[in-house]
């Protein structure tokens, strides 16, 4: 293998050619001008190659010495690259969360805040998106999302499998009260349908059968494709929905939903939480993931507390 230049030459050149003069070089390496042009001509001499033509006090890259430059510069890009990335990781400023939109709305942004009070020095940011990140590229520190997505990652923990519960508004049942679970299939019912790469969460049909009835749209069927939407719109007496309890779990301790018939049913996968490994060196970054899987364990045991319970046999008022 053939000797190649010191890497301080290599740098010096690399400098020169990106900002355009020997002087601009040298004041960014923090060396004098003859040190640059020194470097330089050490690559010369080992590649037996002019890199720079030389015109009074002009100096431009040989055509070689561009083939050269936009070569080394690969090398020098990824190493500017690596650096950022470490000085994002070392940021206090902010911690960011990706998170799925319905998720981040209706489950760990009212939380976030009552964390972030206890915490006080840390600057949290919070972004619904379906697009799942990449750390590093996309300046995201956690990300918060569902099912087999989870593979995408390299540092990752389960968070919790969520239930889905039939719920209203109480005005909704104050016009027609219900005898029976059955009775909820006669409602307009708000279904929820995600998009294909996410296995969609229980249908009405799937809770009918649960119960031991037959599907049936006699007021018929208005499906969204966010959980949240669906949500809001059962607040607003527009029908039944399954609601996830995560996300619903606000809504029914404050009285604007109502579960009639406590007739649960379970999510085919689980939520989980990724992370870059780069944030367990920023401070808080720890205590937001150990904050982040403690709720959702106590999530998880309050999911599953009333699971399995025959239709008419827990209700809440």
């Amino acid at each position: 293998m053939k000797k190649t230049p010191p890497l301080r030459a290599i740098q010096a050149f690399e400098a020169f050619g990106r900002l355009g003069t020997v002087t601009a070089a040298a004041n960014e390496l923090g060396v004098s001008v003859g040190a640059v042009s020194q470097q330089i001509r050490k690559i010369e001499d080992a590649l037996k190659a002019s890199l720079l033509e030389r015109r009074g006090r002009t100096v431009t890259l040989t055509a070689l010495g561009r083939i050269y430059h936009t070569a080394v510069s690969v090398g020098f890009d990824h190493i500017r690259e690596a650096h950022d990335v470490i000085e994002r990781a070392k940021s206090a400023d902010t911690l960011t969360i990706s998170c799925l939109p319905s998720l981040a709305s209706k489950w760990i942004a009212p939380q976030l805040l009552d964390w972030q009070i206890g915490n006080p020095g840390a600057t949290v940011r919070l972004i619904g998106s379906e697009q799942e990140p990449r750390f590093g590229d996309d300046q995201a520190d956690f990300r918060i999302s569902y099912g087999t997505k989870i593979h995408n990652f390299d540092h990752y923990t389960e968070l919790f499998t969520d239930f889905v519960v039939p719920a209203c508004a109480p005005g909704l049942l104050a016009r027609n009260p219900l005898e029976k679970a059955s009775d909820i299939l006669d409602f307009p019912l708000l279904g929820v349908e995600w998009a294909s790469d996410h296995r969609s969460p229980p249908s009405w049909a799937e809770w009918a059968a649960s119960i031991g009835a037959s599907y049936r749209r006699k007021s018929g069927e208005v499906a969204f494709s966010l959980s949240s939407a669906a949500i809001d719109a059962a607040v607003n007496e527009r029908g039944f929905v399954l609601a996830q309890l995560s996300m619903a779990a606000d809504d029914i301790a404050s009285g604007r939903l109502i579960v009639p018939f406590d007739q649960r049913l379970r999510l085919a996968e689980a939520y989980f939480l990724a992370w870059d490994r780069a944030v367990l060196t920023k401070p808080f970054g720890p205590e937001l993931r150990s904050w982040i899987v403690s709720i959702s364990k106590r999530l998880g045991l309050v999911s599953t507390a009333g699971a399995g319970q025959p239709a008419g046999e827990a209700r809440t008022r």
